[in-house]
């Protein structure tokens, strides 16, 4: 077997050739590219996580307490010591540092001087040896503290210029360090003096992150308190301070690199960070905040990648199977050839041999071509090479394998459905039934590990589509029996026809590979259709209103003001309260029932608002109707508080605390979750403010609910901030600590955050992957099935021309034939992608897109009208197809003698 001849043989069948290397080519592309392309989302991802993150959040803070150091200078031990936690960092955090720093800190202690005498100032002093300040600041008046320790010389000290300037410093600036007594005179003095002013290059530049903050002039928390600033001083100062007794502190911050982080090992990073918070150091404190972030999006990435492997199964199924029956297809046509070679004393084995021959001229070529076409998608690579090899000898053997079953002889017919399947056909028919079953429910007992490729999910979905196929074919044929009894007692020939025709169809393989495909496709787009429903309903948990303001305690007017605001509707007032303990008196006897949640609601108000906002909340009925009474208030609790009260035999009433106050409470009713509520809180009490008794104090709310159009959520911002001023400078507790601002956060912005960022760009992408790619795949999937009986509906058309057919009657006939198989095979397509959903949803892990809200899959009616359209869409596209390919034919040609379907 020569191999001209070889390639002759393929440049005759070009098309068929075509079709299969096109095939491969798609299939090593997904192999090599879509790895990378998840790979460089799941970076992207990451490092917007990162991103939005304060970046002292990266920070692995290692700190000692305030000690007295008086075995010699420490220096020398904090930095021996910098390098020694670096080197016990597990291999995956230490590879992932990106700066470092450690300072040694004496407490602030007093300080007094006529510069802060000027302006009566009262001022504490911290001292910081901070190694590298120096190189990354900028002297703007003075001089850097002496390194060079010379006895009987002042303490010398360099401040931040814009805190100099706010405690009225300057350089040169004596003052006097030392610790008060009782009447405020200062006990063992020493003289600092203010050697020079700086400012920071980058005041973001990690260095400065520091606490105390060396950049800021931290505010007396009450009257009679103190400023406190810090200062840079000499590293042998602070020897020296060690030495003598002073309480100094030693910090070492290690700051991870978001560039560094690699987001296909972040497990491995994870489980590093858990190992060093297991592993104690003596007088040592870890503070770390990464590990929440790292944790939140590996969740996002596993579900995403656990998603991913089912829709790549879906897909990779349907090309394996457009892959059969394209040498399904290829063998047929060939037919005669190679009965002709038996004819002549040919092997049994002699045309698969020619088969192999021509398919090892065209299937590797177009998988390298696919595998480097995939190397230049952007990301980093996955060791995907045994997979694409196995893709390319798989689609090697088809053609050969193709061959080798087809029957070699005289004509047949397969336009015939036995009404009575064969032994062997039933038994692997009901074996994959049984499988896909059993599969599902090992599925939903063992459950998954999210993020890793589990043979049993990734066979399920394949396994459900076929079984469901499977049952089609075996029930679409007798309802056109019936059709077509009753169309032959009507007039005209063409229903008849049609329905006799599309009865006997033989199309098992082209139906299991469509039902795949549209499978696929519905499958995201209910998926998908879910998650976005879940996102509403975490937003609207979160804000169930169009704003909230949340702050720490607003004047009573606060809600009045907010109703004078442009776009303003409604507005309620809400009180939120943790680590409450329940009590079984007025008095405050613990219940022992564990720390509990409160939350003071006015029902009605909170209805007004929710219906104004058009939030989907039922406010409980105990909570709208409740007024104020001697009884106990009803209340809302969790089913985890309703079973401690009956436990310990408080199910009449018990006690709650609110900002100091004790209320009387029974249970009304239970809910598994409320708005304004963590979704983890699984301990909670509601309370109906409306109903509260009166009292001569009074709660006050912590946060604000409003509803309106257009909210301008600066003007709700600076409405806040003054309601808490009211309330500072009215309430019962003043002072001059200026409250925290208060953060507006609106329904809108919430539901944004939720879809955005985090892993949501690889959902995003295999959901409209697997969308596209299943119908398009689908459309194929029914072109093959077109093309596999086209050439028997030629003949049948010619012989029905000659009868006087007309060609309005034709396409009438091929309309009546094709849409009972496209519509069923689009129909089943749908349900499987529909029930897969209801299957898998509780395995899936999606709820880490969804802020812990449970993913709910319900009956979608735009899957209807995306089904009616996209059968209308395959009906039209298969009738193109036919007729494209009954104009490549012409009448003689398939009348010849002999001539196969």
């Amino acid at each position: 077997m020569s191999i001209g001849a070889a390639v002759r043989r393929v440049r005759t069948y070009g098309g068929q050739f075509l079709l299969l290397a096109v095939l491969t080519l798609v299939a090593t592309l997904l192999v090599s590219g879509v790895p990378r392309l998840v790979n460089r989302l799941a970076e992207e991802g990451l490092r917007g996580q990162l991103a939005n993150e304060a970046p002292a959040r990266r920070d692995l803070s290692y700190s000692t307490g305030p000690t007295v150091t008086s075995s010699g200078p420490v220096m020398p031990d904090a930095r021996q010591q910098f390098d020694a936690l670096a080197e016990k960092m597990p291999p995956q955090v230490r590879a992932a540092v990106h700066e470092r720093w450690f300072s040694v800190d004496a407490l602030p202690t007093r300080v007094v001087g006529p510069d802060l005498k000027a302006r009566n100032l009262l001022v504490d002093l911290g001292l910081r040896a901070l190694p590298g300040v120096q190189d990354v600041s900028t002297l703007v008046e003075g001089a850097w503290p002496n390194e060079t320790y010379v006895p009987g010389r002042p303490i010398e000290v360099a401040i931040d210029a814009d805190v100099a300037r706010k405690v009225n410093l300057r350089a040169g600036s004596r003052l006097r360090l030392g610790s008060p007594d009782e009447k405020g005179v200062l006990t063992k003095e020493s003289p600092v003096l203010v050697s020079g002013l700086f400012r920071p290059v980058d005041r973001t530049g990690g260095i400065w992150d520091g606490l105390p903050s060396l950049l800021s002039v931290q505010e007396p928390v009450g009257d009679g308190k103190p400023f406190i600033i810090q200062g840079v001083a000499a590293q042998v100062t602070l020897d020296k301070r060690a030495e003598a007794g002073w309480l100094v502190r030693s910090d070492w911050r290690y700051r991870l690199g978001a560039d560094r982080i690699d987001a296909r090992h972040l497990d491995e990073l994870i489980d590093g960070l858990q190992q060093m918070q297991r592993v104690t150091t003596p007088n040592l404190t870890l503070t770390l905040g990464v590990d929440v972030a790292l944790r939140a999006f590996a969740a996002q990435v596993n579900a995403a990648r656990t998603l991913l492997a089912v829709i790549s199964a879906g897909v990779l199924a349907t090309l394996a199977g457009l892959v059969v029956l394209a040498a399904i297809l290829a063998a047929r046509r060939r037919r005669s050839e190679f009965t002709l070679l038996r004819a002549r004393g040919g092997a049994v084995t002699a045309g698969a041999q020619r088969s192999l021959a021509e398919s090892l001229l065209v299937v590797p070529v177009a998988a390298v071509l696919g595998w480097w076409l995939g190397t230049l998608f952007p990301g980093a690579p996955d060791p995907t090479a045994p997979y694409a090899i196995v893709v390319t000898v798989l689609v090697t053997l088809a053609l050969p394998l193709a061959t080798l079953a087809a029957p070699v002889g005289g004509a047949s017919r397969r336009d015939l459905v036995r009404v009575r399947p064969s032994a062997r056909r039933l038994t692997v028919e009901v074996s994959l039934l049984l499988l896909a079953g059993l599969a599902a429910v090992l599925l939903r007992r063992r459950g998954l590990t999210l993020g890793e490729v589990d043979p049993l999910l990734v066979s399920v979905p394949v396994l459900f589509a076929v079984a469901a196929a499977v049952l089609a074919l075996r029930a679409y044929p007798w309802p056109l029996l019936l059709v077509s009894r009753f169309a032959a007692r009507t007039r005209g020939s063409v229903a008849f026809l049609g329905t006799a025709r599309a009865g006997r169809s033989a199309v098992a393989a082209p139906l299991v590979v469509v039902v795949l495909a549209i499978g696929t496709a519905a499958f995201c787009a209910v998926v998908a259709a879910g998650v976005e429903a879940s996102r509403d309903r975490a937003a609207e948990q979160a804000v169930p209103a169009d704003a909230l303001i949340q702050g720490e305690r607003f004047a009573p007017d606060t809600v009045e003001a907010l109703m004078g605001l442009p776009g303003v509707r409604v507005a309620t007032r809400v009180l939120q309260e943790t680590d409450q303990r329940l009590a079984t008196d007025e008095v405050g006897t613990d219940a022992r029932a564990g720390q509990t949640a409160v939350l003071l609601v006015d029902g009605p108000e909170l209805a007004a608002v929710t219906r104004a906002a058009h939030v989907d909340l039922a406010v409980p009925s105990a909570l709208r109707t409740a007024t104020a009474g001697s009884g106990p208030l009803p209340a809302v609790v969790s089913p985890a508080v309703a079973a401690d009260l009956a436990r310990v035999g408080l199910s009449d009433s018990a006690f709650i605390g609110v900002q100091g106050q004790r209320y009387e409470f029974r249970v009304a009713d239970t809910a598994a979750s409320f708005p304004l509520l963590p979704g983890d809180t699984s301990r909670f009490v509601i309370l109906p403010w409306q109903a509260l008794p009166e009292r001569t104090t009074t709660p006050v709310a912590t946060s604000l609910l409003v509803a309106g159009d257009r909210l301008d959520a600066e003007a709700l911002r600076q409405a806040g901030d003054q309601g808490q001023l009211r309330y500072q400078q009215t309430g019962s507790v003043t002072g001059r600590e200026r409250p925290i601002g208060v953060a507006v956060d609106t329904r809108a912005d919430v539901r944004r955050d939720l879809g955005d960022g985090g892993a949501n760009g690889i959902l995003a992408f295999g959901f409209v992957a697997g969308a596209v790619g299943g119908t398009v795949l689908g459309l194929l999937a029914i072109a093959f099935t077109v093309l596999a009986g086209a050439r028997a509906r030629g003949q049948v058309l010619s012989r029905l021309r000659t009868l006087g057919l007309s060609r309005r009657q034709w396409r009438g006939l091929l309309l009546v034939e094709l849409a009972p198989l496209v519509g069923v095979s689009v129909l089943t397509g749908a349900l499987v992608g529909a029930v897969l959903p209801l299957l898998l949803n509780p395995v899936l892990g999606l709820s880490a897109f969804t802020s812990g809200v449970p993913v709910r899959v319900a009956f979608e009616p735009g899957l209807v009208v995306a089904v009616l359209a996209l059968g209308a869409v395959a009906l039209g596209f298969a009738v193109v197809v036919e007729a494209l390919n009954n104009r490549r034919l012409r009448l003689g040609e398939v009348l010849r003698l002999g001539e196969e379907s």
